[in-house]
């Protein structure tokens, strides 16, 4: 029936409907598009200004892109003849629409036109993040235009993602390493979101305007105040030099306070801040190889991971030194590369922590549910399962039965042979035990010399034959220690689940009579409980 309905019918109305037949978004505007001309005053702040030349001949009379990527502040202008434009990388808006990464232009000059297309832009805050203007034809610029805008946005998305995946690892193991994290990713997506544009597309969805240089320098700040302590940590630093954990500290705060101030400095001391910024980060990269190289030479598997997350920034540095092409022409996308996989290596580290904790709550759970002495499920988790087998029975419904055993004169093994070979018999009648049944879980040692076997699905006659099975097996446990002199038996008390009457404690109460009840006819045999009531005189042990 639901297929049914979601076919689509094929009925005619006369005329198409809105909401039935079609649906139409948005309306008619007169809303003027922000695509501009540059004002006077953004024109004066231009201090670069690039005059590209026609060819020898002329303009070929065909379409000519121009797209301007890496202008991180201020307004870019493009202008030829009486076409121009000025866009913000911050404001989608303001920009041609065929461009989504960088500020662009079509021009169709006459054809042997050679008056040259003009690019002016303001100064960088840093001497080598020059920007990157791209020349041809508009189909190929534009294709390589919606590529770096694909990679800064699948960047930013991945960044979510794993955000978001660790914050469902807190909400599991209540680790604050995994908000930490978390904080750190929320702090990346904002950074890449101010230096790759995406603050402002398809509109700006933060104050940016125009503060992109405090936006990007603070940010820098808040990201490194967070990306050095953790590539330490992934390093090793802090579990070689634990004392390191203060300068640690002074450093994360002090990049806070640094980008705390930004609003407070002028575009001179934005560049210093922007230079100490870099330098920082250089010193916390050599530091962190050091700690990473020094790790892996005294063979510590994690320092591995730790060089691993900075082989991209080390990538970036060297490049950079030898001012390599395409990192002048790729630095953004270079740059949100490097945070991408650097989250990833951390993201990684913060799933072996969080496998780590797993295992350590599985072995305090193990621990707590398991006799210590015989390794068997201890009284705690054999009523558990118990209660489990007994739910599955009703549900089912099956056949359950049960036999409570006790070892025979248990305390006159102890007198005679000493608490020591005691225990060597109790783990001895446990390896028995597990060996006569099916599932060693389904064996528990309820405390002392006392044990329970259960049997879910065994009906009567089964339950009779496997505890038969299980008192033989005890039985052979003297002859395997080979102590002289020294007998072990057991007493066991059977009882079967009676459906839509029983519950866990009279079908224990059932199987501990019955188990009492041997022990009065001789011991070393099985009594059906059955066939007794739970009423009677006191029964020896």
């Amino acid at each position: 029936m639901l297929l049914l309905w979601l076919l689509p019918w094929s009925t005619k109305a006369a005329s198409p409907t809105v909401g039935q037949d079609f649906l139409l978004l948005g309306g008619a505007t007169d809303e003027v598009t922000p695509q501009r001309a540059c004002a006077p005053d953004v024109l004066a702040r231009h201090q670069e200004v690039l005059s590209i030349p026609s060819p020898q001949q002329g303009w070929s009379g065909k379409p000519q892109a121009v797209d301007v990527f890496g202008v991180l502040t201020g307004e870019v202008r493009i202008s030829h003849g009486d076409r121009e434009i000025c866009g913000s990388m911050h404001d989608a808006r303001t920009r041609d629409s065929r461009f989504r990464a960088g500020v662009g232009l079509v021009v169709v000059p006459e054809a042997g036109n050679q008056e040259p297309i003009v690019v002016s832009w303001t100064r960088p805050l840093k001497p080598r993040w020059v920007p990157t203007i791209q020349l041809g034809a508009p189909s190929p610029v534009q294709q390589n235009d919606t590529a770096r805008l694909l990679m800064r946005a699948a960047c930013i998305a991945v960044a979510i993602a794993l955000a978001l995946s660790a914050l469902m690892g807190w909400v599991t193991t209540r680790d604050r390493s995994f908000l930490v994290y978390v904080g750190a990713c929320v702090v990346f997506v904002l950074w890449q979101a101010v230096l790759g544009g995406l603050s402002g597309y398809p509109e700006p969805w933060l104050p940016v305007h125009e503060h992109a240089s405090w936006w990007l320098v603070a940010l820098s700040a808040f990201s490194e105040a967070l990306l050095l302590p953790i590539l330490w940590r992934l390093n090793g630093g802090d579990r070689r030099w634990p004392r390191s954990r203060p300068a640690q500290h002074a450093v994360l705060w002090g990049l806070v306070v640094m980008g705390l101030t930004v609003p407070l400095s002028g575009p001179d001391g934005l560049a210093v801040v922007s230079e100490l910024l870099e330098w920082v980060f250089m010193a916390g990269c050599v530091l962190c190889l050091g700690a990473g190289v020094w790790g892996l030479s005294r063979r510590d598997a994690y320092a591995l991971r730790g060089l691993l997350a900075l082989a991209p920034w080390w990538i970036m540095i060297v490049a950079d030194a030898f001012n390599a092409q395409w990192l002048v022409a790729y630095r953004i996308e270079a740059l949100q590369l490097s945070t991408t996989w650097f989250l990833m290596m951390a993201a990684y580290a913060l799933n072996l922590r969080l496998g780590r904790l797993r295992r350590q709550r599985d072995e305090m759970r193990q621990l707590a549910d398991t006799d210590v002495l015989t390794g068997l499920p201890n009284r705690r988790a054999g009523l558990r399962l118990l209660a489990e087998y007994l739910e599955q029975a009703r549900r089912e419904p099956m056949p359950l039965a049960i036999g409570f055993l006790d070892i025979d004169l248990f305390k006159d093994i102890n007198d005679q042979f000493g608490h020591e070979l005691g225990d060597q018999v109790l783990v001895a009648v446990a390896r028995a035990l597990r060996g006569a049944v099916r599932n060693q879980d389904n064996v528990i040692r309820m405390g002392g010399e006392e044990f329970l076997v259960l049997l879910p699905g065994a009906g009567h006659a089964a339950a009779v034959a496997r505890l038969e099975t299980v008192r033989q097996q005890v039985a052979t446990v003297a002859k395997g220690l080979g102590i002289h002199g020294l007998r072990v038996s057991a007493s066991i008390g059977l009882a079967v689940l009676k459906p839509g009457t029983d519950d866990l404690a009279g079908l224990l109460r059932r199987a501990d009579h019955a188990m009492y009840c041997a022990k009065r006819n001789g011991r070393n045999q099985i009594h059906d409980g059955e066939r007794t009531t739970t009423a009677g005189d006191p029964l020896p042990a």
